[in-house]
This record gives C-alpha cells, sequence and structure tokens, in this order.
C-alpha cells in the first residue's frame, strides 16, 4: 500500500507547496524534505500538515511525530498507510 501512496505523496507535495516546473518524477522517494534534500521549511511542514490531513484524513498530532513523518516521501507515505481512516 505504501508503494501505491507514494505518487499521491509527491503530488500533494506538489500542490500543497505550489512547487512550479516540478513534477513527481522529479522528486527523489527517499532524500530528505527539509535541509539538503527538497529544502522545505517549518512553514511547509505546516502546509504539509494541512494537506495531508484535507487529503487523506490523517492528523500528525504533534511536532515529534512530524519529525519522523516528514523525513522523507516514503516516511509520509507508510505514515498515511497506517493511519488513514
Amino acid at each position: 500500500m505504501t508503494e501505491q501512496l507514494i505518487p499521491d505523496v509527491k503530488q500533494l507535495i506538489i500542490n500543497a507547496l505550489r512547487i512550479e516546473g516540478m513534477s513527481p518524477a522529479d522528486i527523489d522517494t527517499d532524500a530528505p524534505l527539509f535541509g539538503d534534500g527538497l529544502g522545505l521549511d517549518s512553514i511547509d511542514a505546516l502546509q504539509l500538515v494541512v494537506a495531508m490531513e484535507k487529503e487523506f484524513g490523517v492528523v500528525v498530532p504533534d511536532a515529534a511525530t512530524g519529525t519522523k513523518v516528514f523525513q522523507s516521501v516514503r516516511t509520509m507515505a507508510e505514515y498515511i498507510a497506517e493511519h488513514r481512516p
């Protein structure tokens, strides 16, 4: 199930953060989302929390959980697969 969610998570990132000129294929599934990877910041994380809740019905309850969830596209997909209603 996680593998099936990966393209959807990549598209969610592109849509939620309004990243122009990037396709899901341009995002490395296992690369860090913050820092050297996509270079996201805390504002981006908040936008992704809202987008995940809206799109998948998944809640990220606190910052500690968010740190684990937003390590990579794969960790996001795994969290969604485990916590989706």
